[in-house]
């Protein structure tokens, strides 16, 4: 009788390995930390909170725990795999220091956070003048996306209460750069915010819009170069108003709950007002129409603000809602946008989805759950995996080509960050060969020259 054959290769495995370096890829995010002068910044932010005699810097602990999370990990505790890597990380701190550390800026409070979120602004800056044409502006217009992300709590930590959703955790409020058809997108601003915060509170988008504006260079903060987006959640009167305030430097684009008068407005539509909406590619879309509203529905609302509403045919076995019309599906946005056809607002508009790529992105990098027990530590964390985000969205930026440059967390872990690596020491110099069998590492080597022809930082 003949042996069944074996599905896999049988392999003797050892725990004597010397020189052999895991996560070898990561080098590509330690050379973008240090191209950005993101380490240079981040230590200068929190020099203040260094201790006399210290031998671990603040702000080289605080970007190790982002370049663990930007590597896969979700609490403080998996910083140990940085610390098993000396030669590819430098000396880590011990998790005890690092969770002292944690302790100490969230007692700062608003001080160390805002000195981080300097530290992030300061750097942006300087990654995308390093883009060039890759920066998230080649249209001339920066686009601004908020969106609040629901974080499942499994313990009794602080602030965590029952959401809209019938889970039980935290509502943060979250803003994200959209790098378009081209990138993927960058974090902001993240908004700490107990899990039965409302969806629609109009002074958490307000601070929310402020912190994102801050981060952005000032050159964008001017002449309208800067569109926010949010969904229905931000088309409250206050919220519309704060931002039409600033209409003549900010432009916005913002989803609208249908109310009985819309619903009313929309049925008196003539059908020679509806035009046809547009797909990304340039094709109109059968079955989907827009019209702008005007009169007395606008009362109340800023002036300059343009109400765009749309109908489309709802898709097999979809449920109508009691403010559909007609049997066609309803949705609205209002804009302070003028000069451009209303196909071409409602398209924008619509490719707000995106950010629903970044939400991914951002559970898959740290926000899966916030691992601490109080609030204070926990806005801490949002800070370090926005820095995680970071990185991961400036490697792509400065470095990547073609497809990689789509690449989203868990494909970069994957296919860059995991390749196996040899240390050798020659003379006084090390060296570290990636392994030449490994599909990508042609496309790692590839990143790492690009890294090593951009000007040093300072």
């Amino acid at each position: 009788m003949r042996e069944p054959i074996a599905s896999y290769p049988r392999v003797r495995v050892l725990g004597d390995g010397r020189q052999v370096v895991s996560q070898a890829g990561s080098v590509l995010l330690v050379e973008t930390v240090r191209k950005t002068g993101l380490d240079q910044a981040i230590s200068a932010a929190l020099a203040p909170w260094r201790r006399p005699r210290a031998v671990h810097d603040p702000g080289k602990i605080l970007l190790d725990v982002a370049l663990a999370v930007a590597l896969g990990g979700d609490c403080l505790a998996d910083v140990g795999m940085l610390r098993a890597e000396p030669a590819v990380f430098g000396p880590v701190a011990s998790d005890p220091t690092v969770s002292r550390l944690i302790a100490t800026l969230a007692a700062s409070g608003e001080k160390a956070l805002t000195a981080i979120r300097a530290a992030r602004s300061e750097v942006r800056n300087r990654v995308w003048s390093l883009a060039g044409d890759r920066a998230p502006d080649t249209d001339g217009q920066v686009t601004i996306d908020l969106d609040g992300v629901l974080v499942t709590a499994h313990s009794e930590k602080e602030d965590a209460a029952p959401t809209w959703k019938k889970t039980y955790g935290h509502h943060p409020l979250m803003g994200f750069v959209d790098h378009g058809p081209g990138g993927t997108g960058e974090p902001v601003a993240a908004l700490l915010r107990p899990g039965n915060a409302g969806s629609n509170t109009a002074a958490d988008h307000i601070t929310t819009a402020q912190l994102t504006l801050a981060q952005l260079p000032k050159t964008y903060r001017r002449g309208r170069q800067t569109l926010i987006r949010t969904d229905s959640a931000g088309g409250t009167h206050d919220f519309v108003t704060w931002l039409a305030r600033r209409g003549r430097w900010l432009s916005y684009s913002v989803g609208m709950v249908i109310t009985d008068a819309i619903h009313q407005h929309v049925l008196q539509v003539p059908a020679s007002a509806w035009t046809p909406a547009a797909e990304a590619d340039g094709e109109i879309r059968d079955g989907a129409w827009i019209a702008e509203l005007t009169g007395d529905v606008l009362d109340g609302w800023p002036t300059g603000m343009r109400l765009i509403v749309r109908k489309e045919r709802p898709h097999p076995g979809a449920q109508l809602r009691l403010t559909d019309a007609d049997g066609m599906r309803l949705t609205c946005f209002a804009t302070n946008t003028s000069g451009r056809p209303i196909a071409e607002l409602e398209l924008r508009h619509r490719l707000r989805a995106r950010v629903e790529d970044r939400i991914r992105a951002a559970r898959a990098t740290g926000l899966r759950n916030l691992p601490l027990h109080t609030t204070a530590q926990n806005r801490v964390w949002l800070e370090i995996v926005q820095i995680a985000l970071d990185l991961l969205a400036w490697l792509p930026m400065i470095a990547l080509t073609g497809q990689a440059r789509l690449w989203e967390p868990r494909r970069l872990r994957l296919r860059l960050f995991s390749v196996a690596g040899q240390l050798v020491t020659t003379g006084r110099r090390r060296i570290l060969r990636l392994a030449r069998h490994w599909p990508w590492t042609d496309t790692t080597t590839g990143a790492l020259e690009r890294l090593a022809l951009l000007p040093n930082p300072g």
